[in-house]
């Protein structure tokens, strides 16, 4: 039940962020951007119903999330990084996947923030998972 209260904790700050940047901040997310939106914002839902009413198919319903979300995330990052060449991204129009717009320390951008967030996520459901 606690490491479902924290991952509930780390999607909703990941949530309540990512609405931050674009609404607050006025950050345009990009394609991929959304895509990982797309994947945490239900996590939130899911971990909150399991806290209200815990039961064992939480895995089957946010592991898979959090694969797709943790993947997308990946792919972003070795954008950022030029690992993966400008040509291979998703954003064709509008804003590129490599824009830049967080820059803490020279090296935490937001996609690196998700990565974060989906990989704690992951820990946290595979410690519970062992717990019980």
């Amino acid at each position: 039940m606690t490491f479902i209260f924290l991952a509930f904790l780390v999607s909703l700050i990941a949530t309540l962020g990512s609405l931050f940047f674009s609404e607050i901040m006025n950050f345009v997310p990009c394609s991929l951007c959304w895509y990982q939106r797309i994947f945490m914002y239900p996590l939130v839902f899911i971990f909150l119903v399991n806290l209200l009413y815990p039961d064992d198919k939480i895995y089957k319903y946010s592991f898979p999330l959090v694969i797709i979300g943790l993947a997308f995330s990946i792919y972003h990052n070795l954008l950022i990084l030029k690992v993966i060449p400008e040509n291979l991204s998703p954003c064709v129009q509008g804003i590129p996947c490599s824009v830049d717009y967080l820059n803490w320390l020279g090296f935490i951008t937001i996609p690196l923030l998700s990565f974060f967030a989906y990989t704690i996520i992951l820990i946290l459901l595979i410690m519970s998972k062992r717990k019980r």
